[in-house]
């Protein structure tokens, strides 16, 4: 009996202590309130508008209970810097991009910090962080200095030590529902044969990515295994080949410009280079087969935020990999954790030795496509191309690192038409990238910065001092290339140097207020497309590109020439 009174008067003291700091919170809370509603006072502010407080030196300090008195010296200033943001447009807008509630968040953590402390002896840690998050968002909004309405996002001074998330979106990830269709359509068109035209074409670099869907696509990687002989010379199955296909594709997000289509684009540019160079009667089979399966691997997943953000962001990819070629790594890994389903792996009836050489170097394959490890490639690629034996394996090894790398920024060596909206892509992609480092502080890289670059300043310098050496020494080894990859770039180079001149002399010529560049394309490009798109005009359609089935069972593009014909 007398246990039971003391553990019946130790409950009730504990459900003293914990109303008592329910308590606490809640006048601490209140006194918080009850400060900020002074303020708002005498703002003349209503309860949704966003006020800043300015010291003597004009820098911004929070509004809290511990703010000190001034005096006439000493004064603050008070200012409303935005108008109720539940009624107000731009407060609609922001409340949208943001996709909650703010006011509605704190209702509802109140409400379940009461109910936890009632029902439960402790608050779990989630809860304090919970709180502290929303705090931290209301602190933001109402007192952290920013330099737009998008520096909402900017971490608090003291927050800055701590690493940042590997930056994803929901929205970046496909949709089952989207993937589900695409595999519907990829495998209900996997029973076409394509056309002799088509597999042509598919060998040639000025090959037009832009009027095939994902589905199609597909088919088109598919076909590369086929006519290289892959599918019996390494018993890789129809089923199984389909399945990594399309986990590929799952596995690429959807980005401005490191997406499937540009996993497609340096597979074909790749496979275009093996017919033209006719690597498959110089090196093995196998390593012909790394070098293709690595162009579809090699940016698997990309966040769309380069090497240089995970570094300095410091985010679970860098700690992961310690700052060594983060993304680069992490392609790597996710393409063999694809290849670990049976399902899925193609090199499933490979022996352990094929398999242990394939990873090798699939490895270095993808890794060669860290950019800042270019000079280094292309200084052992040159040291060797004069002597180069295509028995010795270092040197096959350094030539496929070099090929995959060609591969990987020859947008520029097709026609004009193709090439320029990939730029457009690539440069929407480094400026979110910017405009991300400018919101969190970091070191912004100057090729990146949308108040800084041009489209013909972001391609001259590259083309002149990245493309064309590495261009050149491939063509060194295979002299045939010249007509295929590098006079297309020197006519881009030409190109976009009109361009920067044009840009140059309007913004001469611009007379008085602040007026958006106009970039004036010289009329070299009329005939540039005419020339580079002749070959494959039978091909291209401006039209919709969704196939369709005829009476006759002929699959073919809208107005366009029959890319793919059914079987019979």
């Amino acid at each position: 009996m007398p246990v039971a009174q003391s553990g019946h008067a130790s409950e009730q003291q504990h459900r003293m202590e914990r109303d008592s700091s329910w308590f606490v919170v809640c006048r601490q809370a209140d006194q918080l309130t009850a400060h900020n509603e002074v303020f708002r006072a005498a703002a003349e502010a209503g309860p949704y508008d966003i006020l800043k407080l300015y010291n003597t030196k004009g820098n911004i300090i929070n509004i809290s209970p511990k703010l000190e008195s001034n005096t006439r010296q000493t004064q603050y200033k008070l200012e409303v810097v935005a108008a109720d943001c539940k009624t107000d447009s731009l407060g609609s807008e922001l409340a949208t991009a943001l996709g909650f509630d703010l006011l509605a968040m704190e209702k509802r953590l109140q409400a379940l910090e009461k109910k936890i402390l009632v029902e439960s002896a402790d608050m779990p840690s989630i809860m304090y962080e919970m709180r502290n998050r929303v705090e931290s968002f209301r602190e933001k909004l109402e007192s952290v200095e920013h330099l737009s309405w998008l520096g909402l996002f900017k971490e608090l001074t003291e927050g800055m030590n701590k690493p940042s998330p590997f930056y994803h979106k929901c929205s970046l990830r496909k949709t089952k529902e989207e993937c589900q269709q695409v595999m519907e359509n990829y495998l209900q068109m996997s029973s076409l044969e394509v056309t002799e035209e088509v597999r042509q074409y598919l060998k040639t670099p000025t090959f037009d990515n832009w009027q095939w869907e994902d589905a199609e696509i597909m088919v088109l990687l598919q076909l590369m295994y086929i006519d290289l002989d892959f599918m019996s010379k390494f018993n890789i199955e129809m089923e199984v080949l389909q399945q990594f296909l399309f986990e590929v594709y799952r596995h690429y997000n959807n980005i401005p410009f490191h997406n499937f289509k540009h996993c497609f684009c340096v597979t074909q540019m790749m496979y275009g280079l093996i017919w033209l160079t006719d690597l498959q009667n110089k090196m093995d089979d196998i390593d012909i087969l790394t070098m293709l399966t690595s162009a579809i691997c090699h940016d698997l997943d990309h966040p769309g935020y380069n090497n240089a953000y995970q570094i300095n962001a410091r985010t679970e990819l860098a700690l992961r990999y310690n700052d060594i070629s983060p993304l680069e790594n992490h392609h790597c890994s996710v393409a063999f954790k694809i290849l670990e389903k049976p399902e899925n792996n193609i090199f499933r009836n490979l022996t352990t030795e094929q398999f242990k050489r394939i990873r090798e170097g699939m490895i270095k394959c993808v890794l060669a496509t860290d950019m800042t490890r270019h000079n280094e490639i292309l200084n052992q690629f040159r040291s060797i191309v004069s002597v180069f034996d295509f028995h010795n394996k270092n040197h096959k090894d350094i030539l496929t690192m070099i090929i995959i790398k060609v591969s990987d920024i020859s947008n520029e060596a097709r026609p004009l038409d193709v090439a320029e909206p990939w730029l457009d892509c690539l440069l929407q992609e480094f400026f979110n990238q910017s405009d991300m480092e400018k919101l969190e502080g970091l070191p912004v890289s100057p090729f990146m910065d949308r108040d800084k670059v041009t489209k013909p300043s972001s391609q001259t310098g590259f083309i002149r001092f990245v493309l064309l050496p590495l261009f050149i020494e491939l063509a060194n080894l295979f002299p045939n290339l010249e007509q295929h990859i590098i006079d297309p770039v020197r006519k881009a180079l030409d190109y976009y140097t009109e361009m920067e001149k044009a840009l140059e002399k309007e913004k001469q010529n611009r007379t008085g207020g602040s007026q958006s560049d106009k970039v004036v394309k010289p009329p070299e490009k009329q005939n540039e497309n005419q020339k580079n798109t002749d070959q494959t005009e039978s091909y291209k359609t401006a039209n919709s590109t969704k196939l369709k089935v005829n009476s006759s069972g002929i699959l073919k593009k809208t107005k366009a020439l029959q890319p793919l014909q059914k079987i019979e």
